[in-house]
């Protein structure tokens, strides 16, 4: 299975979204308000979704909604590509005994069904098909799954909205303000390891025919966020997509990064070949580049999924300081 086919599924087509609102808001039904209550919230379609009070039987149908459920303490009963999801996003360990509700793109309804799930947490990158389906067995709430204009506060308004529908708003505060101190206490490191202001990017890539694909993150993408956060520079001038901030080049736009450049980029065992270390360690482009020539080229550990939520952003910071640093 390649990189590209695990990307979200938006990544790749980004422009077949909903229209969407902000975050999501819950409101206690007429009367009701305490825990085990009915409540009612309002998804990023808009939508108000009712439920018999704070969900606990959980199913969701993408990798970083999963994430999130579980770094709230939601264990949820189902899951999409448990297997994926094991390889990928090491951040919030899946419990034993998660039931696999087949792709991301494809969910089976008869096996969320058969879980009887209170709730099920989609993303925007869904088709409005499936989410009607699933409609049909279980309150879905839909987060959006991505926006490269604002890609830091929506994955929070999106553990909001999660923590909203399942009664950890408490358990949520604290995982964003952990969030929030790790990405503080690494850009100061950074800035007294002399570090703030350098251009670091990155990339991932994949290896199809021969040919080396390479996926830049730019500004707007989730990683470039947050490395701006963190103090460093991002120095891909491509624009990427209006959800995901992803561009598109090739080892020769990799010439265009000029000088002093960090290369930072993620693959996995479980997808074979390392597209940069293998795919082009004969390639004369990519061995002149300055920032391969100087050794400032650093593969992050395998499981730090690129579009998940706090706890992998909170992994993803840990891995570059350990980079820059090292």
């Amino acid at each position: 299975m390649t990189l590209r086919r695990l990307l979200p599924i938006a990544a790749v087509a980004a422009a077949a979204a909903l229209v969407l609102t902000g975050c999501g808001t819950t409101e206690a039904a007429s009367g009701e308000g305490a825990t085990g209550s009915s409540l009612t919230v309002t998804d990023a379609r808009g939508e108000k979704v009712k439920l018999d009070g704070p969900a606990s039987r959980v199913v969701g149908t993408e990798w970083n909604v999963v994430e999130t459920l579980v770094s709230l303490g939601v264990d949820p009963v189902g899951a999409a590509d448990v297997k994926g999801y094991t390889a990928w996003d090491t951040a919030a360990k899946l419990p034993d005994g998660v039931t696999d509700i087949g792709t991301r793109g494809e969910p089976s309804v008869d096996t969320v069904a058969a879980l009887k799930p209170d709730l099920v947490v989609a993303t925007t990158d869904l088709s409005e098909s499936a989410i009607g389906q699933l409609e049909k067995v279980a309150p879905v709430i839909v987060v959006r799954s991505a926006d490269a204009s604002r890609q830091i506060d929506q994955m929070i308004d999106n553990v909001n909205l999660i923590a909203e529908a399942t009664g950890t708003q408490e358990r949520a505060k604290t995982e964003i303000a952990s969030f929030r101190k790790t990405v503080a206490d690494a850009k100061k490191t950074l800035a007294d390891a002399g570090l703030a202001g350098r251009p670091v990017a990155f990339a991932d890539g994949w290896v199809q025919g021969g040919q080396v694909s390479v996926r830049p993150y730019v500004a707007g993408s989730l990683l470039a966020d947050v490395n701006t956060e963190l103090g460093l520079m991002a120095p891909w001038t491509l624009k990427g997509d209006e959800a995901y901030g992803l561009g598109s080049t090739d080892v020769e736009g990799l010439t265009a990064l000029g000088e002093n450049v960090v290369f930072l980029y993620i693959t996995n065992t479980a997808d074979g070949t390392d597209p940069f270390a293998d795919g082009l360690k004969d390639n004369a482009v990519w061995t002149s580049l300055p920032f391969v020539a100087a050794g400032d080229v650093h593969r992050l550990p395998d499981g730090i999924w690129m579009f998940g939520g706090t706890a992998s952003m909170k992994q993803y910071v840990a891995a570059v300081v350990d980079a820059l640093t090292a």
